[in-house]
């Protein structure tokens, strides 16, 4: 006897950690067929598309062209891992304390962001930078962060959105 286990139309699938989804990303980096004719730059901002994903994930195909980067935010609900497939970008995360820390990362190297983790994600070198992002359960909210006067973060502003690190 054989039991049937594809997935159900009314099930919803279980969200992915930070672990599944860095093998996630890692796995698409490694077949640029699937994404590389897909790049595009330009100049307003950051160009983004969706990638095919299995139930419960969105993923991403971002492009960054120097100085083009996010605000520091978080993604709600949502984990999320990325890898940078071309060029360098910084990510910079607050300490405890408040100060903010930047880390440069270069192609291959993934990044993960547990739900509630405040970020911010830019391209701080010369060249173009290329990564591809995974968030489960799909991203639907985004807290932007300022640093207030006495230097604690503060939420500036709450986004309803589907797409990665909205600009808006």
């Amino acid at each position: 006897m054989s039991i049937d286990l594809s997935p159900r139309p009314d099930t919803v699938a279980a969200p992915l950690d930070v672990d599944q989804l860095s093998a996630l990303t890692r796995a698409l980096a490694a077949q640029p067929d699937l994404w590389q004719p897909l790049v595009q730059f330009q100049e307003s901002g950051r160009w983004w598309t969706r990638l095919d994903a299995p139930p419960g994930v969105d993923v991403w195909l971002l492009t960054w062209l120097p100085s083009q980067g996010t605000e520091l935010h978080d993604h709600g609900t949502s984990a999320a891992a990325f890898t940078i497939v071309a060029g360098t970008l910084t990510e910079v995360r607050p300490t405890s304390d408040g100060d903010l820390v930047p880390q440069q990362f270069p192609a291959d190297r993934t990044q993960t962001v547990d739900p509630g983790d405040r970020h911010d994600v830019l391209n701080t070198g010369t060249e173009a930078a290329v990564s591809i992002h995974a968030y489960s359960p799909p991203l639907t909210r985004m807290t932007y962060w300022a640093t207030a006067p006495d230097g604690t973060l503060v939420p500036s502003r709450t986004v309803e959105t589907d797409e990665p690190e909205s600009d808006k």
